[in-house]
């Protein structure tokens, strides 16, 4: 799909499909009004006839108004004062529910006077081409029957000429986010039998083959060994499929600038090991590397972007799988740290390849390093599906993540991260055990993690809620946190 803006009369332009916005009480906006007074009045004797509102996200498609060069005018209702951040994605969404299917390959949209609560013209304008490029997305590529190909083909918003700069740069950045988001999703989507570590790993060389200032290098299993990652090689062993950490290390700074590290949990497919997992609903354990995912996604909108920094992805990935082989509860590992682990619980893995990554991220000097990964279902008790959780021991980089939450729509919460929770990890055999008991899990796999960050800022996103959708026809990943986490590094590039 097609993205531009411009500064035009939206009645004078030709086009398959004009949308203009209705307002609360059958209100014409003020594209509506000037498309009203083109057509000789057509939009009000329309409204007088009572088809529509103007609720949000209420459409009425007509054809063929007089005095127009559009074939059709699309009527969305927008409510009435401003919108919120969820009403507007919303509306577009419903938009695009209709344009899509219509015969058309351009439609412009009218809607630049739309007013959403804390967003300027360039914060409004990426959030709807976000949603519309969200809305494109067809993961297909094992059905023998395709999708027919849509027609659609170009968007065009209208925006004032004062404003076409910041809303060229939205566009810009909502390119390069959709980018990412729907890598991710794809990735997410593959099945496990296909997705695997090794197969990251080669996309990761794909990468960096075509990119100069990517450095692209894997770490296989003899590599893991010397450097003593005894936990993450203890989750990889009882499977087939071996681990791989993937390190990508973007330059788009200066040589001695120092870089910031994102750190993914790339578990290809989860069972839990010995300690394994319900049947009902396993298939969903492919979404268990989603947050390497999201790192490799966030990568791709930064390299599109070229953002002035430098940037360390780090993915540990690895396949938990019962066997012979397999690590047993009451395991004593030592981590690549030094610190010995006691695995209790062989389905809390994440934490186990995470712990040997984060010791492998401080060799860099990071500025900050956030880890992402879908790490407990705790978390989804806690938060459902809406916001990720969030922990850390900077209050600063708390701050910057939160902040670029809200401006990405793709928001965060924080949980408390007190050292009362870290007695729940005591053991009598080891230094820390790898579960703390039925309370407070989120809490307490963020304890673990921060024993192997206490030389850098760090943060732990939890997004075991947010990662993918469960269950039903709309089942799929997500994306996120991908448009938070490029986020952060857009105010970053900015400092």
């Amino acid at each position: 799909m097609e993205f531009l803006v411009k500064s035009t009369r939206p009645e004078t332009l030709k086009t398959a499909t004009l949308v203009v916005a209705i307002g609360e009480g059958r209100k014409l906006g003020i594209a509506a009004k000037a498309v009203d007074q083109a057509s000789n009045g057509a939009l009000t004797a329309v409204l007088k006839r009572g088809d529509i509102a103007g609720k949000p996200g209420q459409t009425l498609l007509l054809h063929s108004l007089p005095g127009l060069k559009a074939e059709r005018v699309l009527l969305v209702g927008c409510g009435k004062g401003e919108l919120s951040d969820r009403q507007l994605r919303k509306l577009v969404a419903s938009v695009h529910g209709v344009l899509k299917g219509l015969g058309g390959s351009d439609a412009l949209l009218a809607l630049d006077e739309l007013k959403v609560k804390g967003r300027d013209t360039y914060g409004k304008t990426r959030l709807i081409a976000e949603t519309l490029a969200d809305g494109t997305y067809l993961f297909e590529q094992f059905k023998s029957q395709k999708a027919d190909p849509r027609a659609l083909k170009k968007i065009t918003l209208v925006v004032d000429k004062a404003e076409q700069a910041d809303a060229e740069r939205a566009l810009q950045h909502a390119r390069a986010i959709a980018t990412g988001v729907a890598f991710t999703k794809d990735l997410g989507n593959l099945p496990p039998n296909l997705c695997h570590p090794s197969y990251l790993a080669e996309e990761a060389k794909a990468l960096g083959k075509v990119h100069k200032n990517l450095k692209v290098e894997i770490l296989d299993e003899k590599k893991l060994k010397e450097l003593g990652a005894g936990a993450f090689l203890a989750v990889a062993q009882g499977s087939e499929q071996p681990p791989r950490m993937i390190v990508m290390h973007y330059q788009g700074g200066k040589k001695d600038d120092k870089p910031f590290a994102l750190v993914g949990k790339g578990i290809t497919f989860d069972t839990g090991g010995i300690s394994i997992k319900p049947a009902a609903n396993m298939d969903e354990m492919k979404y268990d590397m989603c947050g390497a995912a999201s790192v490799f996604g966030t990568l791709k909108a930064v390299l599109e972007l070229q953002l002035p920094i430098n940037l360390v992805c780090l993915l540990a990935c690895a396949e938990n799988m019962p066997s012979g082989r397999a690590t047993r509860p009451g395991d004593i590992v030592t981590t690549m740290s030094g610190q010995t682990v006691e695995i209790l619980n062989t389905d809390a893995e994440g934490r186990l390849v995470l712990c040997d990554t984060l010791t492998y991220a401080e060799r860099f000097k990071p500025q900050a390093v956030i880890d992402v990964a879908t790490l407990t279902g705790a978390c989804i008790v806690a938060l459902g599906s809406n916001v990720s959780g969030l922990m850390g021991n900077n209050d600063t980089l708390i701050k910057q993540i939160l902040k670029a939450g809200e401006t990405a729509d793709d928001r965060a919460w924080q949980l408390p991260l007190h050292d009362e929770y870290q007695e729940q990890l005591d053991s009598p055999f080891a230094d820390i055990a790898n579960i703390g008991g039925p309370k407070a899990g989120t809490i307490t796999a963020g304890c673990f993690l921060s024993r192997f960050a206490k030389n850098f800022h760090w943060a732990h996103l939890d997004i075991a809620g947010t990662a993918w959708i469960s269950g039903g026809k709309d089942k799929g990943g997500t994306g996120r946190p991908v448009p938070l986490l490029t986020q952060y590094l857009l105010d970053r590039a900015k400092a």
